[in-house]
């Protein structure tokens, strides 16, 4: 398998949740190829940067190297960029083997993922230190004067490649870092923006233009390099180093900046499309780690908001939930026109005797189950349940322009539904008229509901309903208030006066046979 240069440079890394899933993680083989290849290459980069440095200087007659010597720092070179690619990946390939395999870390392995760029960093600078060692030793005829072309070399060409080397690995760590962290916060220190803007600064500018005037100044006080010499040679030895250099820096540096900022863009484009379950995953703790980390609160807090406006709809109603969502937490109300249905479940006392517990809990959530989706289908609430017993409203808190025919359709519908079901008895009353409907209570605990002479009458016709052969009653309000297709459903059947009420109510029922 070839692993091209421009893949390190181009490759995008954004690696969402599903891109990591197990079935499409590459293999521990394939990472652990590109993670030596990244270390290699960062290594060369390191090199031409101390090749600058030793090129220019080693022509001067006090340090001149030997051509054993040369040949010497030649094969270190070679080891060297073999030598760290073979570590490096013998150090890694544990971490990414079960990465690649998509299993869950223990907690050793998670320790080690998140040491990694840490010793990354010191097998580079050990193999530079032993290389510069090495290479002082082979060429130590010339004397201590070699000593300072090496440290610069050692110095600079190390400082380049531990930092591209970071660049250039972030693609492969910061996936298997992640995973390692996943639901804990991240322990890897890594720059910020700020610090890896200078750290750009410093290799692909700082870095080349000081070698640069170094040399010049060198040259001008005679240090090190003769006065009479040429520096057009070093110059665009440095000039060229630092063109290889910079090109995949800069882009690397850019990208390990907008990929993680381009997953929280896609992610937020998820939760923006309802998918609120969707995370991103945390590398580091620099701001971009703390801006992963945040967003991951934020939707973690909005999942908790909706749930709990779930819950909440579901106690109240989603029409009151949300008019709570608008109008805050105020005591507040209206008198409006609304109707009213009320059902009772008959002989629930002779139930809960004869039955199990858990059996008594059945029939009334198919009970229920019956009552909310015919309220629903007419656009009504379920304001309350008491019990075995039920109060529907409509017209409020949505306005609607027929409450009165929403509700005495709604019984109507109840009553060739619930005689459905077994060993269930019912009594349903309708009433219509003006009503108080809002919230009710003290500030820190209060409930949605409506108050008015309808709702006592419409629990009045409920219980009389009991005993009704169609086991459904409605007021003379209620048929008044309806329009005319739903009237020619119900017929009149007597006046009687409910309990607890002064005046005679006019009774009508649904026509036709029971």
């Amino acid at each position: 398998m070839t692993v091209r240069l421009r893949d390190w440079v181009t490759r995008p890394w954004r690696r969402s949740a599903v891109a990591t899933a197990t079935g499409q993680r590459k293999s521990a083989r394939r990472l652990s190829i590109e993670y030596a290849v990244a270390l290699a290459l960062a290594y060369v980069l390191g090199l031409l940067d101390a090749a600058a440095i030793l090129i220019p200087l080693g022509r001067h007659p006090s340090i001149a190297l030997t051509e054993h010597g040369t040949i010497a720092i030649a094969v270190l070179g070679v080891l060297g960029t073999l030598g760290v690619a073979i570590v490096g990946v013998l150090h890694v390939l544990p971490t990414l083997r079960w990465f690649a395999a998509g299993k869950e870390p223990n907690p050793k392995q998670r320790e080690t993922a998140t040491r990694l760029s840490g010793q990354q960093a010191a097998i580079l600078v050990t193999a530079w230190v032993i290389s510069g060692a090495i290479s002082v030793l082979v060429n130590r005829s010339t004397g201590t004067a070699l000593l300072l072309p090496i440290s610069l070399g050692v110095l600079f060409g190390g400082s380049a490649t531990i930092g591209t080397a970071l660049l250039f690995t972030q693609r492969i760590l910061r996936p298997v870092v992640g995973a390692a962290t996943r639901g804990s916060e991240p322990r890897v220190a890594a720059p910020g923006v700020f610090a890896r803007l200078i750290l750009l600064w410093f290799l692909c500018s700082a870095l080349p233009f000081g070698v640069i005037a170094a040399f010049v100044v060198m040259r001008s006080y005679g240090w090190l390099i003769a006065q009479s010499a040429s520096v057009d040679v070093p110059i665009m030895v440095v000039s060229l180093a630092a063109l290889l250099l910079g090109l995949p820096t800069m882009i690397l540096t850019s990208r390990s900046i907008s990929d993680p900022l381009g997953e929280v863009v896609d992610a937020m484009a998820e939760v923006e499309h309802g998918r609120i379950e969707t995370h991103v995953d945390v590398y580091e703790r620099s701001q971009i780690g703390r801006l992963q980390a945040g967003f991951n609160r934020m939707v973690t807090g909005l999942a908790e908001r909706d749930r709990l406006h779930d819950l909440f709809g579901r106690h109240v109603g989603a029409d009151v939930a949300q008019r709570a969502l608008e109008e805050g937490a105020s005591l507040s109300g209206d008198v409006v026109e609304a109707a009213v249905l009320f059902i009772d479940l008959v002989g629930s006392t002779q139930l809960a005797e004869s039955r199990a517990p858990q059996e008594v809990a059945d029939v009334l959530n198919d009970f229920f189950r019956i009552v909310v989706e015919a309220v629903d289908k007419h656009n009504g609430l379920i304001n309350k349940f008491a019990g075995d017993a039920a109060l529907a409203v409509f017209g409020v808190p949505l306005r609607t322009d027929e409450p009165a025919s929403a509700a005495l359709a709604t019984a109507r519908d109840l009553g060739v539904q619930l005689r459905r079901l077994p060993v269930v008895d019912f009594g349903i009353g309708v009433s219509a008229g003006r009503v108080f409907a809002g919230n009710i209570g003290a500030e820190n605990r209060y409930e949605y509901t409506v108050i008015g002479d309808a709702v006592n009458e419409a629990a009045r016709l409920a219980d009389l309903a009991k005993t009704a052969d169609r086991r459904i009653l409605c007021s003379a309000g209620a048929i008044d208030r309806a329009d005319d297709a739903e009237r020619q459903h119900w017929a009149e059947c007597y006046s009687t006066v409910l309990r607890g009420r002064s005046e005679a109510t006019h009774v009508s029922a649904p026509a036709g046979p029971a």
